[in-house]
């Protein structure tokens, strides 16, 4: 089946998945989700995630993070969408949630938080805020 935004597809799974109390979900595999699964578990917000090669499809399974039965990952919502993507240069990249999440930029350095976009002094693409 063919998905016309992967991205959004992995944040709607984790989004459910998490909303059903599951412990761990599976999102298929590209360059980007992965950087985008490690920026979230540097950040804190899932346990762990491992690149699973099958088969059919190469897949992605992320351990969602519980803290006294609440989810470490309160919200997550896609900026960029294909019919209107957002660009930001280095001097406008958004802070998520009043600073207390984040944002994760696609540059032409590679895909990081918006903080170390700042911090880098790099533009580009918002793909999303988790909070």
């Amino acid at each position: 089946m063919t998905v016309t935004d992967p991205i959004a597809d992995m944040l709607t799974r984790i989004r459910n998945a998490i909303m059903a109390g599951h412990d761990s979900v599976l999102v298929p595999s590209s360059r980007v989700k992965l950087s985008i699964a490690r920026i979230l578990k540097e950040e804190g917000f899932v346990d762990d995630y491992e690149n699973l090669e099958g088969k059919p499809q190469r897949t992605i399974r992320l351990r969602l993070k519980y803290v006294d039965k609440q989810p470490a990952l309160l919200g997550l919502e896609k900026v960029s969408k294909p019919g209107l993507r957002i660009y930001v240069n280095r001097r406008e990249v958004p802070r998520a949630y009043g600073g207390l999440g984040i944002a994760i930029v696609s540059t032409s350095q590679g895909v990081m938080t918006g903080q170390e976009a700042w911090r880098r002094q790099l533009g580009g693409e918002v793909l999303c805020y988790v909070w």
